[in-house]
């Protein structure tokens, strides 16, 4: 790691303990030198880990740390193009025209995030020897917790940039030298799996109070905005699965679905019967009509993106309104009451531009009766923009649609920017499941692979069967296409599309998947097709900034022409 990356570590969250204290900070650091006051008098009790703990989220919940997130996550993808009032720098991402001086190959917030996490699993165990109030056992949550932040903010940073600086030692004063070389992409995969299987069993297994509020949770599901155990299982699930350890992959996935069978059981237990939870073929998710048996659909959608902390919820990141928190990549990029259409806008060209496009089965990728149509899209003039997240509830006509008067979609933009970001939810643990199962490729897993798909397909189907198995289920090729077809109807514009093409690349060793994908949203596909065969161009290039002040970086050899030549090393 760098000076550049190192000078903005947080010195100030530790000082002033973010999100946990009302003092005056300022007052408070003219007292005593900095490392003075987090060497000496600030890690003396329990509450100092908690305050840099939370810092922790509030990195990633930043609106540097989150627009990266998305831009890094989804914008070079095939789902979007241009918004209007898109600035410079997002617009040439979205050309595949990205050069090292681009600010969104700036990595710094997410190094924070990682710093913190690292100044915490330092420090907690000398503040658990000194306070009598603070258990071995709470330490040791802690610790779990941050690390799994951690290793959340390195995968992004390895599925953006490849190979990156990686270390688990905090810097906490400048006379540390932290000019790091890159370690490669599979070496950072593989550590951050065994930390985490080492720490996973010190989580813990629900929160009994949230941690910007302070109150205590009323319900079992309301966790979500914090790291539990099965976050965790969650996050090793999604690692074990680049790391193509399909067997582990499976086994953690199935850890987190069992976990969601016994919380609905424990819910039905208590609550009695459940309308808007039930099962879909052995897995509990939220029903878009309750029963499947009304005509409007909507109800998955209005809990799991417009009210948040559903319970199909594993991680997402939490913007409170009481702390005036606001969710600025969804606020900005994809639209809020006074700019509805967002800076960038969903791909017309693939996807059709009216709702009457999708009402007659004109989509490539969705049937007629999928909910999620209505509930991804906002449909202005003939512009397609943007509506997961920006609206906070979705009704459609289910039944006998075959107008736009028919479908009598109505929907309800958020009056507030506070919509969650949902890490990871019980549908990705069933289609990552999915894809482990095609790509080991035993006998039956291709058939338990179908079900899977078959379940998320079917709950936004409203129960509805529109996938035949006969079509896939003798092709392995079918069936990777069409675990990423229904991961890409399932979670679009969730900042997940671009990383499941650099999966797939990295799996096939080339970028013909990718590039036929993306090529679809540019007038010359064929120039786009030929910049794309470079594998090393689906990642980011480092920053023209890093490049200066760490010399042991050496810059991503698909950017080291023109302007970046002066740092070929």
């Amino acid at each position: 790691m760098t000076k550049n990356i190192k000078n903005t570590v947080l010195m100030f969250a530790v000082g002033c303990g973010l999100a946990a204290t009302t003092s005056s900070c300022s007052d408070f650091l003219e007292i005593l030198p900095m490392n003075d006051v987090v060497l000496e008098n600030y890690w003396t009790e329990k509450s100092d880990v908690s305050s840099v703990r939370n810092s922790c989220y509030e990195s990633l919940e930043s609106e540097d740390a989150l627009n990266r997130i998305g831009i890094w996550g989804e914008l070079r993808s095939d789902n979007m193009l241009a918004g209007a009032n898109v600035p410079n720098e997002v617009s040439e991402v979205l050309k595949e025209n990205v050069l090292s001086s681009n600010p969104y190959c700036n990595w710094v917030k997410l190094y924070e995030c990682i710093n913190r996490c690292n100044i915490v699993c330092h420090y907690a165990p000398l503040v658990q020897a000194k306070d009598p109030n603070y258990s071995e056992e709470e330490m040791k949550a802690d610790i779990a917790e941050v690390s799994t932040l951690r290793a959340l903010a390195y995968f992004y940073l390895i599925r953006t940039f490849r190979d990156v600086p990686y270390t688990r030692r905090p810097s906490i004063d400048d006379t540390e030298n932290f000019i790091l070389p890159a370690t490669p992409f599979n070496a950072v995969l593989d550590s951050l799996i065994a930390n985490l299987e080492s720490v996973k069993d010190d989580a813990v297994r629900r929160h009994e109070m949230d941690r910007v509020t302070g109150s205590y949770y009323t319900l079992p599901i309301k966790n979500s905005s914090r790291i539990t155990r099965v976050a965790i299982y969650a996050l090793l699930a999604d690692l074990y699965l680049w790391n193509e350890d399909y067997d582990n992959a499976i086994k953690y996935a199935d850890m987190v679905i069992d976990y969601k069978l016994s919380q609905y059981d424990d819910l039905k237990a208590r609550m009695g019967d459940m309308r808007d939870i039930a099962l879909v073929d052995s897995v509990p998710l939220i029903l878009e009509t309750p029963d499947g048996s009304g005509n409007t659909g909507g109800a998955a959608y209005r809990a799991i993106f417009g009210e948040g902390n559903s319970f199909e919820s594993i991680f997402e990141l939490y913007f409170s309104r009481s702390q005036n928190q606001e969710n600025t990549w969804v606020r900005d990029y994809y639209g809020n009451s006074r700019t509805p259409n967002g800076r960038v806008r969903a791909n017309a060209l693939v996807f059709g531009t009216s709702k009457l496009d999708f009402i007659q089965g004109k989509s490539s990728l969705f049937k007629a009766t999928d909910g999620r149509i209505w509930e991804n899209f906002r449909f202005e003039n003939s512009s397609l923009a943007i509506g997961k997240y920006v609206n906070s509830t979705v009704q459609y006509q289910t039944k006998s649609v075959s107008t736009e008067q028919s479908l009598n979609l109505l929907t309800a933009m958020r009056g507030q920017n506070t919509a969650p970001w949902i890490v990871y939810r019980l549908t990705e643990m069933l289609l990552i499941k999915a894809e482990a199962l095609v790509e080991r490729g035993l006998e039956g897993d291709f058939d338990e692979a179908f079900k899977l798909v078959n379940i998320v397909n079917k709950r936004a189907n409203n129960l509805t069967q529109t996938l035949k198995k006969d079509d896939y289920i003798n092709s392995k090729n079918a069936m990777a296409n069409l675990v990423l077809d229904e991961r890409r109807r399932e979670f679009m514009f969730e900042g997940k599309r671009w990383y499941d093409l650099v999966r797939r690349s990295r799996r096939d060793g080339n970028t013909t998947y990718l590039a036929s994908a993306v090529k679809l949203k540019f007038e010359d596909a064929n120039a786009i097709a030929i910049k794309l065969a470079d594998i090393n161009i689906i990642y980011f290039p480092y920053s023209k900034n890093e490049l200066k002040v760490n010399p042991l970086l050496v810059q991503n050899p698909a950017y080291t022409n023109g302007q970046d030549s002066e740092y070929i090393r």
